[in-house]
């Protein structure tokens, strides 16, 4: 196969730290607060904006609490299974590394003996309808490892008991969010806005809020976990004070990011921008006789992380660990070319391919990645049948 004469313009389709978007640049960083206290009236002020502009991007509504947390996604999802669970029972789904975590937070480190997983294989899901909405319960919107996502909201239900704990990271700007059904969610920086990474978001209704002040768990509190002072919500956290020191550098990128939501038509305009990259995708792989996306129902299928698998027979009539080589092999001679940075699956994912597709992505560089992937593929595949020879 000749090899494409077209490369993107930006090659970069890591999962996180996500690309920048297209009209990002160093220059518009100079008002960074640096050397200044987060602590200063003008500090309060950097992160109180991104509070106040996340809120009116993402419709938030006005009883709803949003505090910008530490240690990125991962520590906003923990902050909250660490304060609130325990009150009663908890259903677990996990379907894909991140929401695996969860669970074993839940059964190994938070030992709650009333806690039930549901669990799926990568590129499936649980069933939603098993759920008991007597009890809280803990899932991804999206499975940044395995490609899944949840279909709808239809499946929350409105008269629930227990709270929705919502880790929402790789889709939070990629869909509509309807905060009814949504208690406690969580994201970081990094992912569709393609900021910088440890800074985390948590968004609490007031059904969480409630837990917070009515519930004391029987288990001691770091203190980047504690959200309640003298059994009270914090409030200072939801009006710009931070639990730890947040980076001002991160803070101006963010502001940068969410701005740049908001000039190109705010949450309408990425959703679409994303869906336009999965379609993209959606389009090469139902015409290749060699790849395949690793989730089959397409109602499931993430717009932003694009999980593709090899069908091809005749490599997978190959062994496991000689699979895992060739794809490897791929990965660095398409980074090599500077066609596609950063595009093998996730460690403990099926052997394949992970493309990120959120909204600061081109549609334009994704399509013309593509034919390097056919090349890739071409070359490996007949490199490895000369050696065979």
């Amino acid at each position: 196969m000749t090899k494409p004469a077209t490369k993107p313009n930006n090659p970069k389709f890591s999962s996180g730290p996500c690309t920048k978007n297209p009209e990002w640049s160093f220059d518009n960083l100079s008002s960074a607060l640096l050397g200044r206290s987060h602590r200063s009236g003008e500090g309060k002020a950097r992160l109180k904006e991104v509070i106040d502009l996340h809120r009116e991007i993402l419709g938030i509504p006005d009883d709803y609490r949003i505090a910008i947390v530490p240690a990125s996604d991962t520590g906003a999802v923990e902050m909250c299974l660490w304060s609130m669970l325990g009150a009663r029972g908890v259903d677990v789904l996990a379907w894909e590394s991140f929401s695996s975590d969860w669970a074993k937070d839940v059964v190994s480190y938070l030992k709650l003996d009333n806690a039930r997983i549901m669990e799926a294989d990568y590129g499936q899901i649980p069933d939603l309808g098993a759920v008991n909405w007597d009890n809280d319960v803990v899932f991804p919107w999206n499975g940044t490892t395995s490609g899944v996502r949840i279909p709808n909201h239809d499946w929350i239900a409105d008269e629930r008991k227990g709270l929705t704990i919502c880790d929402a990271t790789s889709a939070i700007f990629a869909y509509e969010m309807e905060w009814s059904k949504l208690d406690v969610t969580t994201w970081s920086w990094q992912k569709v806005l393609g900021s910088e990474a440890a800074h985390g978001m948590l968004v609490l209704s007031p059904r969480a809020v409630e837990r917070l002040e009515s519930f004391t768990p029987d288990r001691p509190l770091p203190k980047i976990f504690r959200i309640t002072k003298g059994g009270k919500i914090n409030e200072a956290l939801f009006e710009g004070a931070t639990i730890n020191t947040p980076s001002m550098l991160a803070t101006e990128d963010c502001l940068l990011a969410l701005n740049w939501i908001k000039k190109i038509g705010g949450v309408t305009a990425s959703v679409k921008r994303s869906r336009d990259n999965l379609e993209a995708v959606t389009k090469w792989v139902e015409s290749s006789d060699w790849v395949d996306f690793l989730v089959q129902d397409k109602s499931l299928r993430s717009s932003t992380s694009l999980c593709l698998k090899i069908k091809d027979k005749a490599f997978n009539e190959l062994p496991d660990d000689e699979q895992a080589a060739l794809v490897k092999k791929m990965v660095k001679r398409l980074d090599a070319e500077d066609a596609a940075k950063d595009i093998g699956a996730y460690r403990d994912a099926p052997t394949g391919f992970r493309v990120w597709g959120g909204s600061t992505v081109e549609t334009a560089d994704i399509e013309a990645m593509l034919p390097w992937l056919d090349w890739a593929y071409a070359e490996i595949m007949k490199e490895r049948a000369v050696k065979a020879a």
